[in-house]
């Protein structure tokens, strides 16, 4: 049974946990970059796990335990912690966030971002520092709270959670390459767990029909479902069976006309890839680029967006570019 600690200290305990974490690293005369590269991960990470500020991920312990040859002992530690004793959701949120703590289903459809539950911290604390008000500390919280609700759809024998992601939310860029790189792999990490599917519709496939909005389908241990979306600051739950049974059939065929879940994760890793590439080159050409439009503003006293406009005007008027009409061509036998 998970420990409730109060105050302070999930603080203490997250902290307790990095310097132990240090403790057997140092024992193994193993630097945090040289740990880092055998798990393999970014150094970063195990600096932010043994300072107490990052929430480790199984197959983070699973495999410190297995090279600092602690048996069990990180897992035991990581699964007897509770990282998140006080979170604070959104008023409008909570009774959402209450779902998902008893949830034995849940079906997503994510459009334009990741959907909370798959997303890291680094992209969650991105995605808040665009839309939350309140500055740092209020990122934080809403950060915490985030991730409090992941937790026990990753862990063993976790909740069934099929997601159904638009090609979109992967190639939204969150803040930088590299937030969007680990993000992808995490979504490939995730996606091995036996309880968690992830599909992908391209972006380009125009003939699945794809919902208006984002939207979730919640099955609770009762059986009742519950069809769940949102708008600015607000949340919409519907149980009318019609309703449910709509959505429903709505959510099969999109997910009948994603890709399978291995070809979802081949997409994602292509992303993961590009973000992956080192960009100087293309950030040189750009600057090669700025550099002629702005000598060619020079010699002729305009803009460039000022000369490519007459030159739409001019491409509009010709003929190839008036519309085309479709012609019937009868078929032979017609």
């Amino acid at each position: 049974m998970k420990r409730r600690n109060g105050g302070g200290g999930a603080a203490t305990t997250a902290a307790v946990f990095g310097e132990v974490l240090r403790h057997h690293r140092e024992g193994a005369g193993l630097t945090q970059e040289e740990l880092a590269g055998k798990i393999p991960c970014d150094r970063s990470l195990v600096a932010r796990v043994e300072s107490g500020t990052r929430v480790p991920q199984e197959q983070f312990v699973e495999a410190c335990d297995q090279l600092l040859g602690t048996g069990v002992m990180f897992a035991r530690l990581r699964a007897n912690i509770d990282w998140y004793p006080e979170v604070s959701h959104p008023d409008w949120f909570k009774r959402r966030a209450a779902m998902d703590a008893e949830a034995v289903v849940l079906r997503e459809y994510q459009a334009q971002v990741v959907p909370g539950l798959l997303q890291t911290e680094d992209y969650a604390r991105a995605l808040f520092s665009r839309v939350v008000r309140g500055g740092d500390k209020e990122v934080e919280e809403r950060l915490r709270a985030r991730m409090s609700r992941q937790q026990r759809f990753l862990e063993p024998g976790g909740p069934l959670l099929v997601v159904v992601l638009d090609e979109s939310s992967i190639r939204t860029v969150m803040q930088d390459a590299a937030v969007m790189r680990d993000q992808c792999a995490h979504l490939l990490a995730v996606a091995q767990r036996p309880n968690v599917c992830i599909q992908v519709v391209p972006a380009g496939d125009g003939s699945v029909v794809r919902p208006d909005t984002s939207m979730s389908l919640i099955r609770l241990p009762d059986g009742t479902e519950w069809v769940y979306s949102e708008s600015l600051d607000c949340g919409h739950f519907n149980n009318d069976p019609a309703v449910i049974a709509r959505h429903s059939q709505t959510y099969d065929v999109l997910r009948a006309g994603a890709l399978s879940a291995r070809e979802s994760a081949a997409l994602i890793a292509d992303a993961m890839e590009g973000y992956g590439r080192d960009d100087s080159m293309a950030q040189e050409q750009l600057q090669r680029c700025q550099w002629r439009e702005l000598r060619r503003s020079d010699r002729t006293g305009r803009s460039p967006v000022e000369e490519k406009q007459p030159q739409r005007a001019r491409r509009r008027g010709l003929h190839r570019n008036s519309p085309r009409y479709p012609r019937f061509r009868p078929r032979k036998g017609q």
